[in-house]
């Protein structure tokens, strides 16, 4: 009896050092986004073959901002009906995905 008293004591306290709680550690997750830089220009500036490509893919869309990188990469702010959003085409109006 001394025995099982014993050895019940002896499987109750190991159990109770795996029931305890690791320490938490803190994870850092740094992201950076790299966005080439783009500089505003005129609408007027626009090569045409961007704009007849969004004429194409959009022809409700009107055109309210356009910018350009020294990759000669336009974005496009346009106004589709009341969603505003941005298009990205390279200078042969064929479209970039970012």
């Amino acid at each position: 009896m001394k025995n099982l008293f014993l050895s019940a004591a002896i499987v109750l306290g190991s159990l109770t050092s795996f029931a305890s709680t690791s320490p938490v550690t803190n994870t850092i997750v740094k992201s950076i986004s790299v966005q080439d830089e783009y500089t505003e220009i005129k609408v007027e500036e626009v090569p045409s073959a961007v704009t007849d490509a969004l004429k194409k893919a959009y022809p409700d869309a009107i055109l309210s901002k356009a910018y350009k990188n020294t990759a000669s990469q336009y974005k496009l702010e346009v106004t589709v009906g009341d969603k505003v959003g941005s298009l990205y085409a390279n200078a042969d109006g064929s479209w970039v995905k970012k």
